[in-house]
C-alpha cells in the first residue's frame, strides 16, 4: 500500500493540495503510526497499569499543533482514511466531550462508585486508534475529567492522535484550579509526539478569501452558493455539534473541520444569549448563516440577538459566510435599534473583506 507520503505527493500532482513543507515534515511520523498500528498484533493492559503509561507495544500517539488553516485536520483526515484497521475512529473534540458527559450522567443513575470506569471501557471496547480534531480544554470540569479519560484509554492500548490550536502547555491556561491539571500536561509533553506545524500559510482564510461570503437575495442560487462554500471549507457532511453553556445546550446544526452551519432561526430565533453566542465564537473557525431575514419592529428580538451574534463574531475574528434578504446597509431599516444597526452592517461589511479571518 502506498505510504502517506506518496499519497499526499498524488494529492499535490493532481491539484488538490499545495506541496507544504511543514505539512510534508509530518508525513513520516504518521506514517510510522499506520505501519505499527497495521502490522502489530494489539495486546490490551490491565487497570493494574502505572499512571500515564500505555502498554510497550503500543506507539506514542501524536499532538499536532498549529495555527488555525494550516492543514492540521487535512493530515488527520489523510492519516485516518490510510490506516487499514477497523478498529478506528475520527471524532471532533467537543463532540467526543458531549459524548463523555452523556455516559458520565447515565454511569451515575446506574449507581458507578467511578462513573469514567464504564464509560472509559465503552469508548475503548474494539479501538485501536482514536483521532481527536481540535483539542482544547476552556471548562474546569471537562479539565477533571480529560486527565483521567486519557489515562485509562492508554492502558486500554488505545493510540491517540489529537490536534489543537495550542500547544499542550498553554491548554486550560489561567483556567479555575489548573495546577490539578499540570500532570495531564506533563504526560502530553512526555508521552505523545508533540509537534508543531508551522506553516506559514492559512488555507482555510486562502479558500474563503476566493469565495464570494455573502449572497442576496436569499434564493435558490444563494443557497447553492452556500452548499458550495460549504464543500469548499468543510469537505464533506457534517454532524451536529452541541455546546452545553450555563447547563443548558446550544445546537449548531451541522459542523465539519471547524466550520458550523445554521439557520438564522437556529441561532437568532432562540432564547440564546451574549454567553452563548461567545460559546460558538470560541467553538467554530468559520460560521455559515443561512436565511438571514429583513429585521424590523416586528422581529426586534431576533434583531438584537443578530447583533451580539455578530458583535462575538467579530471580536473573536470568526469567519463568516452568510445568506441574507438584502445587503447588510438595508437588512434593518425601521424600528427600535436600527441606528444602532448601522454598527452591525458596518462588521458585515468588514467581515466580507478578503483579508478577514481568525487572528
Amino acid at each position: 500500500m502506498a505510504s502517506l507520503v506518496d499519497m499526499y505527493a498524488e494529492q499535490v500532482a493532481c491539484g488538490s493540495l499545495q506541496a507544504d513543507a511543514a505539512q510534508q515534515a509530518i508525513l513520516p511520523v504518521l506514517d510510522d503510526i499506520r505501519r505499527h498500528l497495521e502490522q502489530a498484533t494489539p495486546r490490551r493492559r490491565g487497570v493494574l497499569g502505572g499512571l500515564f503509561h500505555a502498554p510497550k507495544d503500543v506507539p506514542q500517539g501524536l499532538y499536532l499543533w498549529g495555527g488555525v488553516g494550516r492543514g492540521k485536520s487535512m493530515l488527520m483526515d489523510l492519516f485516518v482514511a490510510s490506516v487499514d484497521i477497523k478498529q478506528k475512529r475520527r471524532v471532533h473534540f467537543h463532540a467526543f466531550m458531549q459524548e463523555v458527559h452523556a455516559g458520565l450522567h447515565k454511569a451515575r443513575k446506574d449507581g458507578h462508585d467511578d462513573a469514567l470506569a464504564p464509560v472509559a471501557a465503552a469508548l475503548s471496547k474494539d479501538l485501536r486508534l482514536l483521532a481527536f480534531d481540535e483539542m482544547q480544554i476552556n471548562d474546569i470540569t471537562d479539565a477533571m475529567i480529560v486527565g483521567r479519560l486519557f489515562e485509562k484509554l492508554f492502558q486500554a492500548g488505545v493510540v491517540v492522535i489529537t490536534t489543537s490550536n495550542r500547544p499542550p502547555n498553554d491548554l486550560y491556561k489561567d483556567g479555575l484550579n489548573r495546577a490539578l491539571f499540570l500532570p495531564f500536561i506533563d504526560f502530553l509533553n512526555g508521552e505523545m509526539n508533540v509537534h508543531e506545524l508551522v506553516s506559514p500559510k492559512d488555507y482555510r482564510q486562502q479558500r474563503l478569501a476566493a469565495s464570494q461570503v455573502y449572497f442576496t437575495p436569499d434564493d435558490g442560487d444563494a443557497r447553492a452558493g452556500m452548499d458550495k462554500v460549504w464543500e469548499k471549507l468543510a469537505g464533506g457532511s457534517g454532524a451536529p455539534l452541541v455546546l452545553n453553556v450555563n447547563s443548558r445546550q446550544v445546537i449548531l446544526p451541522e459542523f465539519r473541520n471547524g466550520v458550523a452551519r445554521a439557520r438564522f432561526r437556529d441561532l437568532c430565533g432562540q432564547p440564546l444569549g451574549p454567553a452563548d453566542f461567545l460559546a460558538i465564537a470560541d467553538a467554530v473557525r468559520v460560521l455559515m448563516l443561512d436565511n438571514i431575514p429583513c429585521l424590523s419592529r416586528s422581529n426586534f428580538n431576533e434583531a438584537k440577538r443578530f447583533v451580539t451574534l455578530i458583535d462575538a463574531l467579530y471580536e473573536a475574528r470568526v469567519g463568516l459566510v452568510a445568506s441574507a434578504a438584502a445587503q447588510p446597509e438595508v437588512l434593518y431599516l425601521e424600528g427600535d435599534g436600527a441606528f444602532e444597526f448601522e454598527r452591525t452592517a458596518s462588521r458585515l461589511r468588514e467581515m466580507q473583506a478578503a483579508d478577514w479571518g481568525v487572528a
